[in-house]
């Protein structure tokens, strides 16, 4: 039997339907349906660290729930949203959305960061052991032996803008004729305004037959383990402990660094005798870029938090090469945009010219790593002009400011393709001086650099030209 339904039913069952609804929303048992808000965030983009920031946020908002879209390292983020937050290494378009109702929150497109080219270093040349990180003047033929670090601290420092350089070296007997105090230890400080605390001093060990005067510099293997008297640098790659005291260095000040040195990648040899197995040459100097540093610095009954970035260098050679060397200049630079840039020449010549202009540099390195040390772009083209010289004793010049102009050689065929151009400024800022007269004239100077210039290259993307400004570490030395 059909059971055919009237019209009159069907409106009516229609009304019991809403009847019965609106009884259930009135208990409660129905909810009203929720309007979704939109959470109120805003954010600002820093185009040069490639960074976003959320500048402020209303309530209590998730991350779970914000769509970030693009190419960009969002680890940072916790589980809400806070003041402060940052994503990072953004690159092209990012867009920020809210999940739930898809509004678009933040858009920015990030240009991308043009990328200076760097050269593939062959494993042999970036491996260095604990052996090679310790003493070496424990054999007959070495004579000389360094380990240098230098520090540029940076703007979150209580020393913001100053320099430190430290150095403990085991020199050949001979290089300073007729004195038996070749043992030296650098500590030197300096700040923005021009002012130098610590300084250098050389005492007597006794190495030469086993009983003359007592030891200074003691040395041990394998890593760094190095004393000179109270002052010790100990550790091996990538990390070294640093406590220096200026004992009676500066006559004026107490002087005490407490340092970490951390090397975030490997470093890389700068010379060896050796083709291969590059810690064996008699001849032989690395360098870690880019190093990290945090402690203390203390200055009379004031102490300082520091951090920043330095390098360290570790170098030895034959004795007899203080026939060959007259003088070195050593730079380590940390630029503002981050890059690390290692230059040093040794001179086979005595410089009594004023100014002067070099363009064959067969012991010359020109290094520059825009990632502390991971990538390294090695430049052997180098003009080398001494723009203004300091006079130190007879004919012997010191240099105040240096021109750079570093390519790429005829043998680096692939940076060659680049065109790879650089033109800096290297210019004293303040210096620590130590000169030693007769019957030794030589002179050493070690302070603080300022750093100007450019760098051009070409690449897929077209031409570019980078500004580059910052700070440096600089020592040099000349002998008659």
């Amino acid at each position: 039997m059909n059971i055919r339904m009237k019209k009159i039913d069907a409106i009516i069952i229609v009304i019991m339907i809403f009847v019965a609804g609106l009884v259930l929303y009135r208990v409660g048992i129905i909810q009203k349906p929720e309007k979704i808000e939109i959470p109120s965030i805003e954010f600002n983009e820093n185009e040069d660290e490639e960074t976003i920031t959320v500048r402020s946020v209303s309530g209590r908002v998730y991350w779970k729930d914000i769509s970030i879209e693009g190419d960009c390292d969002k680890t940072n983020l916790g589980k809400y949203i806070q003041e402060g937050d940052l994503i990072t290494d953004c690159v092209g378009i990012i867009n920020i959305k809210h999940i739930q109702t898809g509004e678009l929150l933040f858009s920015y497109k990030f240009s991308p960061t043009p990328k200076l080219p760097y050269t593939i270093i062959p494993g042999y040349l970036r491996d260095v052991s604990p052996v090679d990180e310790g003493v070496h003047f424990d054999k007959i033929s070495i004579g000389r032996e360094w380990w240098v670090y230098t520090v540029i601290f940076s703007e979150d420092s209580e020393l913001a803008g100053w320099s430190a350089t430290i150095a403990f070296m085991h020199m050949a007997w001979g290089d300073f004729k007729l004195t038996f105090k070749p043992d030296i230890l650098v500590v030197t400080l300096n700040d923005p305004q021009g002012n130098t605390y610590g300084g250098m001093i050389n005492k007597q060990r006794k190495e030469l037959l086993g009983i003359l005067g007592p030891s200074t510099l003691d040395a041990k293997s394998p890593g760094v383990d190095i004393s000179y008297e109270n002052s010790w640098a100990k550790g091996e790659a990538p990390n070294w402990h640093l406590y220096v005291e200026d004992e009676d260095i500066d006559k004026e000040y107490e002087i005490i660094l407490d340092l970490d040195f951390f090397a975030p990648n490997s470093p890389l040899w700068i010379h060896s005798s050796r083709l291969f197995d590059k810690g064996d040459g008699s001849i032989a100097e690395y360098a870690y870029l880019g190093c990290q540093v945090k402690g203390s610095v203390k200055i009379d009954n004031e102490e300082y938090e520091v951090e920043g970035i330095g390098h360290h260098q570790h170098s030895w050679s034959l004795g007899i090469t203080k026939l060959a060397i007259h003088g070195w200049d050593w730079c380590h630079m940390t630029l503002d945009n981050g890059w690390n840039i290692y230059y040093n020449k040794y001179y086979l010549s005595r410089e009594t010219i004023p100014t002067k202009s070099s363009t064959i540099n067969p012991i010359s390195t020109f290094i520059i790593t825009t990632d502390e040390g991971k990538k390294i772009t090695p430049l052997e083209d180098l003009e080398i002009i001494t723009k203004k010289s300091d006079k130190i004793f007879l004919l012997m010049k010191m240099p105040s400011e240096l021109s750079i102009n570093a390519k790429a050689s005829m043998s680096q065929l692939l940076l060659r393709t680049y065109n790879i151009n650089l033109d800096i400024d290297i210019k004293d800022v303040e210096y620590y001086d130590k000169i030693w007269k007769f019957p030794t004239y030589l002179g050493m100077k070690i302070g603080m650099n300022s750093v100007n210039g450019k760098i051009s290259w070409s690449d897929d993307d077209g031409d570019h030209e980078i500004e580059l400004s910052g700070l440096g570490s600089i020592w040099n030395m000349r002998k008659f």
